[in-house]
């Protein structure tokens, strides 16, 4: 376990303590809050894969230690458990990502139209390689647990055919007896009109021995049968599985003393109730990082970069995402791989394989290549002496002294790292095939994943109509800091912002995060026949909706934000626009405001509005965002006033040659002080390679502003 305190040891524990928790794959990492005595702490402990909730209460236990160091509040209630001094826990978790990944969810079965039980299946027709015939997709619902029944909504909402009750009791039944754990209903036209798939789930329910039956219009009440189809499915398999683990974890806090709020990350970079997350489990898929671009843009927007872009480097991927103007880009859906498609907003994120973990081999065609196969944290890279024997970009950083082998990251987490054997994976993967001496051979691994890397962050900048000039880049994670130097170079940012602790910076996100929930209904009208004061009710009543479960937390918001958008497009056309509408103005809609809208964000997306074509609006969109009380961002701000000595000396080879290079405590430097490279900051989650070329400059908030030397930030 490693654990920061910024400040003293205190002397008692404060009542208001909010601890965010996000559980990775080598480290479980906390950000605690104690705004009574206005500290922060950092801590990691080991995570157990598999077991997460196991290593969540070991940073629980963490965290009463922390909290009740030299305290006499410690004697005050010796019994009152491990959790009792926390008031909030925010959880990131990876366990529905993680089990959607590996296949490992709950068996399911499908309830659907008949003629319709391979919509699941056919998907859009798309293909695991799109220019070439390779590449398979097995379904996560197996056909034989795919059964249908007798129904049919119109698209207009009509009742063609009632739902024969009968039938789907016998299918559900059987269903059951094949071993199902968690069913899905899913009607065709189910979005037009529920009716059919709510006389479904009552029938159902009044047998089925578990909570978990989703229905498809409750989960995605939009038009477009697959993407509906695949996101109650993904929601259903992941019912048992996250709902289980939700309430193991209830069990364990509350056998501890917890008495406060347990909230969960959703994708879309809100929170949400664990009762919420239990029924709703897919809207938690890449919470983790989610909460870490939430966290970013809070960072950034108080330092004065409102427009970042964010790097998350980990152990197996390199994770991108944009914030302009201090809100990260939203996508309306998600394929956690092929053909798992998600559709629910969702914080938009690049991930490529680049991470610590990723390995360097040489293709047929003598090609250096890295990834997408990842050592992961077990075994690891080959400097781990866990059995792996292959080059990662880890085992090319400590090879080229870039991180102190004998001080790994996590404080004791782990053992003190082999250059011996980080030398000969890098000459047996990557020097002798390609005539290179071990030291270019490890260079041409940091090149070839800086590479890579820039590619991402263009993809999500210039390929968006981003000038990444304009933009600050954010390095996190644990190997973040490493490559940020050679990112800025690669790509042409002028401003390198890293946080004050990045290798936490997920869990800062957590405590940061709002509560937020989002809804959408399906209306496929042309503008010129919509039904405006339908249009006002359902926003009315999505309102209410929403309203309703941010009730139901029990949380007291400062501040209440709701959002109004309309998915437009032109007659003929497949794909839309989101059209803001101001809500204030949503209950008073015109169709000539709307049509000054829709043009307005047509114009300003493709430069262009076309005449002729009819305007259709396909979907009404709501969110409404409940704004949690706020820390103030400066208690991360180092209280040192005198800069640093050097620690040492080290050598890191750089373009060729080696260089003497100071090594530096990266926390001790004060508000205001420059270090210029080359120089190693280290701390206990990251550290951080400052190039010659480069300074840092520590600002109000403790965060360090990378520029090239001369030039301000």
């Amino acid at each position: 376990m490693i654990s920061h305190h910024d400040n003293a040891p205190q002397v008692s524990v404060s009542s208001n303590v909010v601890v965010g928790v996000d559980v990775g794959g080598t480290f479980t990492d906390l950000f605690v809050l104690d705004l009574g005595a206005n500290q922060a702490h950092i801590i990691k402990v080991p995570s157990t894969r598999g077991q997460e909730a196991e290593g969540f209460m070991r940073g629980v236990k963490a965290v009463h230690d922390a909290l009740h160091s030299k305290s006499s509040a410690a004697l005050d209630a010796p019994n009152a458990g491990l959790a009792s001094s926390i008031t909030t826990l925010v959880h990131g978790t990876t366990v529905a990502t993680n089990a959607l990944l590996e296949r490992k969810v709950a068996k399911t079965g499908l309830i659907t139209t008949r003629g319709f039980r391979d919509v699941l299946e056919m998907r859009r027709r798309d293909r695991a390689q799109t220019w070439g015939l390779k590449g398979s997709f097995v379904p996560i619902i197996p056909r034989d647990l795919r059964l249908e029944v007798d129904e049919r909504v119109l698209s207009s909402g009509e009742v063609h055919t009632e739902v024969d009750l009968v039938q789907v009791r016998s299918q559900a039944e059987q269903l059951l007896a094949q071993g199902c754990e968690a069913i899905c209903v899913f009607f065709v036209n189910g979005y037009a009109n529920p009716i059919n798939e709510m006389r479904a789930k009552v029938c159902i329910e009044e047998f089925w021995p578990n909570a978990h039956v989703s229905v498809a219009t409750q989960v995605l009440p939009e038009i477009r049968e697959f993407e509906r189809c695949s996101t109650a499915s993904l929601n259903a398999a992941l019912q048992p599985v996250v709902g289980g683990y939700l309430s193991r974890l209830e069990a364990a806090l509350a056998e501890q003393g917890f008495l406060g709020e347990l909230l969960i990350v959703q994708s879309n970079g809100g929170v949400m109730s664990a009762p919420t997350a239990g029924e709703f489990p897919v809207r938690t898929a890449l919470s983790g990082p989610a909460a870490g671009v939430i966290a970013c843009a809070e960072i950034a927007k108080a330092a004065g970069y409102p427009n970042v872009i964010t790097g998350d480097m980990g152990g197996t991927s390199f994770d991108v995402s944009l914030v302009s103007q201090g809100q990260a880009a939203l996508a309306a859906q998600t394929s956690i791989e092929f053909g798992l498609v998600v559709r629910s907003p969702m914080i938009q994120i690049e991930t490529i394989g680049a991470g610590g973990g990723s390995i360097a081999w040489v293709d047929s065609s003598g090609m250096l290549q890295i990834g997408p196969e990842s050592a992961g944290s077990n075994p690891g890279p080959a400097c781990y002496d866990r059995g792996n024997l292959r080059a990662t970009v880890t085992d090319a950083n400590v090879l080229l002294g870039r991180i102190a082998a004998h001080r790994p990251l996590g404080g004791g987490g782990l053992k003190p790292l082999s250059v011996d054997l980080a030398r000969q994976a890098v000459e047996r993967s990557v020097g002798e095939p390609l005539g290179l001496d071990v030291y270019a051979a490890a260079e041409a691994i940091l090149t070839l994943a800086n590479a890579k890397m820039a590619g991402t962050i263009r993809l999500v900048s210039i390929e968006k109509g981003h000038d990444p000039r304009l933009f600050a880049y954010m390095p996190f994670g644990g190997g973040g800091a490493l490559h940020v130097c050679a990112l800025m170079r690669e790509v042409g940012v002028s401003v390198g912002l890293i946080p004050r602790y990045p290798g936490v910076t997920s869990a800062l996100g957590c405590v940061l995060s709002d509560m937020k929930h989002d809804a959408v209904q399906t209306l496929n009208k042309g503008l010129a026949e919509l039904d405006l004061e339908d249009l006002r009710e359902k926003v009315s009543r999505l309102a209410t909706q929403c309203q309703a479960r941010l009730d139901a937390s029990g949380i007291a918001f400062i501040h209440i934000v709701e959002t109004v958008v309309l998915d437009m497009l032109y007659q003929g056309q497949t794909h839309t626009v989101a059209v803001a509408l101001d809500p204030r103005e949503a209950r008073e809609l015109t169709r000539e405001g709307i049509m000054r809208a829709f043009e307005r964000t047509y114009l300003a997306q493709f430069g262009r509005t076309l005449t002729g074509p009819a305007v259709r609006v396909l979907n009404l969109r709501y969110s409404r965002v409940g704004e949690r009380a706020k820390f103030d961002l400066s208690i991360l701000a180092p209280k040192s006033v005198q800069v640093p000595s050097a620690l040492g000396q080290e050598k890191i080879y750089h373009q060729g040659a080696w260089l003497e290079v100071p090594r530096y405590a990266r926390l001790e430097w004060p508000v205001g002080s420059r270090v210029v490279g080359p120089a190693m900051l280290e701390q206990a989650d990251t550290t951080i390679w400052l190039e010659p070329g480069f300074e840092g400059r520590v600002d109000d908030w403790g965060n360090l502003l990378l520029t090239r030397l001369g030039q301000e930030p």
